[in-house]
């Protein structure tokens, strides 16, 4: 448990000044230690507009064991489903975890398929 909590303060920290509104929903993203997850989230009704992980039914049979190139699919994915539910701006959450590794790869991936953050 001592490395769960410095993440949930930091991410108590940043959720304190990120809220996703309609016009900018918010882009949260998650990882394990084996899959990442990641949701477009509108914070003023609390619905879920998008969801998209590495156990998505799209990306089955493309797991070649390399996480980092999970997170790049699952990143080009969410920015999919989100500009199919007409979200093209977004507030990036991240969850907590340092801005590097997976996190990053699954940010870069969603701004190259046309996410803006």
């Amino acid at each position: 448990m001592a490395k769960i909590d410095p993440r949930l303060h930091r991410k108590a920290r940043i959720r304190k000044k990120l809220v996703g509104t309609p016009e900018r929903p918010r882009l949260t993203v998650y990882k394990s230690l084996k899959h990442l997850y990641a949701q477009v989230i509108d914070d003023s009704t609390g619905r879920t507009l998008a969801f998209a992980s590495s156990l998505s039914k799209e990306l089955k049979g493309k797991n070649d064991g390399d996480k980092k190139d999970d997170a790049k699919r699952v990143g080009t994915l969410i920015a999919q489903k989100a500009k199919a539910a007409k979200v093209e701006q977004v507030v990036f959450d991240r969850n907590g975890f340092p801005y590097h590794g997976r996190i990053a790869a699954a940010a870069d991936a969603a701004r190259e398929a046309g996410l803006k953050f």
